[in-house]
């Protein structure tokens, strides 16, 4: 009997450890059990879905207004039989084209851009430097359908330009406000980068208002962290409400690529050019007839103001519409048509924005106390362009001003020395680290400079590859300085 229990205790002891074997082995050999729930909670999941949807739609909706454009124009170059070894930059800037003689050969060379419809019947806005000088334009559209490019107008001030092609019905994109942009707002980036096809890019404005990229001679860039590639110049920046805010442009970067600092040009100053161009066949920009400076510390100081802000002017035109409503040397404008004046570059963008013919108020401050002075803008003579220091020469991105009797004294520059002061010079001019601040222009080839007529006058007539000597009163002696494009 003894035995019989004894058996039956040692059945169940093994019957026990079979059955724990068993288990462990299965929990040994089980595969990895999945998350059967988040940590996200439903609330975050749902508003990121919406957004992510949201943001999809907004993509979807104004990939169709944008296009690519290809260009192609024919250059002629000289055959040379070590034209790939001396078809260097380093080789033609000492030997000059002319070194590669030979039989001449026509090339075809193509570029890729981005273009945005903004009408149904067939007008596109783009980049100036994405058109410029093309022999054939192309436009394809999103559905693959490809037409020719006809140039209605550019305006290489802004960089923009308009073209159209004969087509109806087109997905014209709705232009929104630039001016209600505000850093940290999310916008999308739309183009064709590298010529890859329609490509989006999400970011958030960055800044407002840039200016001195070196892009354009009006510049009032919107800054963005969307990626804008090759490609992308000429595409779309819009807002969340799938508007355009602006025309993508440039970027900042030091090896050619994406950096995370792009330009585009406001859609409100996008706007008055396409428009002007399309109506009458140019860009119409208000003109109220005064050269204007920056104020400095040392400026402020010395005109007794506190504020740093506004623009300072140093020239009034004869017979302008500055000169008839009262303007004098040394006011200080800091608001124009009741809008707050921050400098140089606000204040000549919303004049040349501003339609010729309105009657705008504009305060000053004169001799330490605020003036209204009523003033109806005038037309932008196109003639005096250079006038404002854009010329395509050595001397360009040099800014000079009226050598006054304040800054005479402030300089101590003799009444016997003649000629315009130097302001600025800007770092990409053939002048920088050449010519300097507080530099007085007396002579250019050998032509006296008396005031800033003559220097405009004169500066006009250079060609864009010729070299130039000018006289300069420095530091109280007169030097002969030389300046090669």
């Amino acid at each position: 009997m003894m035995k019989k229990v004894l058996f039956g205790a040692a059945l169940l002891v093994l019957a026990g450890l079979i059955i724990g074997l068993a288990i462990s082995v299965k929990l040994d050999l089980n595969e990895p059990t999945l998350a059967t729930q988040s940590d996200i909670s439903s609330e975050t999941s749902e508003f990121l879905t919406r957004l992510n949807t949201a943001l999809a739609e907004v993509a979807e909706t104004v990939k169709p207004s944008v296009v690519n454009i290809s260009t192609t124009k024919v250059i002629t170059l000289k055959e040379h039989p070590l034209r790939d070894f001396f078809d260097d930059p380093f080789f033609r800037k000492f030997f000059g084209d002319d070194f590669f003689f030979g039989p001449k050969r026509k090339y075809k060379s193509t570029a890729l851009g981005s273009g945005v419809i903004v009408r149904e019947d067939g007008y596109i806005l783009t980049n100036n430097h994405v058109i410029k000088d093309a022999d054939e334009i192309i436009v394809k559209l999103i559905d693959k359908r490809e037409f020719k490019g006809k140039v209605i107008g550019t305006d290489p001030r802004t960089d923009l330009a308009v073209i159209k092609i004969d087509a109806k019905g087109l997905p014209a994109i709705k232009i929104g406000d630039s001016d209600k942009l505000r850093v940290g707002e999310l916008v999308m980036a739309i183009g064709n980068p590298f010529g890859l096809g329609h490509t989006t890019t999400m970011g958030i404005v960055s800044a407002v208002g840039r200016s001195n990229v070196g892009v354009a001679d009006y510049e009032d860039f919107i800054q963005t962290d969307a990626a804008i590639n090759p490609g992308n110049s000429g595409g779309a920046l819009v807002n969340i409400k799938g508007e355009l805010v602006g025309i993508n442009t440039a970027i900042f970067s030091t090896s050619g690529g994406y950096m995370g600092i792009g330009f585009a040009i406001p859609s409100n100053m996008a706007k008055i050019v396409m428009e002007g161009i399309i109506k009458h066949g140019k860009v119409i920009r208000g003109w109220l007839g005064v050269t204007i400076q920056d104020i400095t510390p040392e400026i402020a100081k010395y005109f007794g103001v506190r504020e740093r802000e506004g623009a300072i002017v140093t020239d009034v035109v004869k017979d302008s519409p500055a000169d008839k409503a009262g303007f004098r040397r040394g006011d200080i404008i800091i608001e124009f048509d009741q809008k707050h004046v921050e400098d140089t570059r606000h204040l000549r963008n919303m004049v040349a924005n501003t339609p010729p013919g309105k009657r705008v108020q504009v305060k000053i401050v004169r001799e330490g106390k605020e003036k209204i002075l009523n003033v109806v803008l005038g037309e932008f003579p196109e003639k005096m362009a250079a006038k404002k220091g854009i010329y395509d020469n050595v001397l360009r991105g040099v800014h000079v001003q009226a050598l006054t009797e304040e800054l005479r004294g402030k300089l101590n520059i003799p009444e016997r020395v003649k000629g315009v002061i130097v302001t600025e010079v800007e770092p990409d001019s053939p002048a920088f680290g050449i010519l300097k601040r507080n530099d007085v222009i007396q002579e250019i080839n050998r032509k006296s400079i008396n005031d800033i007529e003559d220097y405009e006058d004169i500066v006009s007539t250079i060609g864009s590859d010729e070299s130039i000597l000018l006289l300069v009163y420095r530091e109280g002696g007169y030097i002969y300085i030389t300046i090669k494009p």
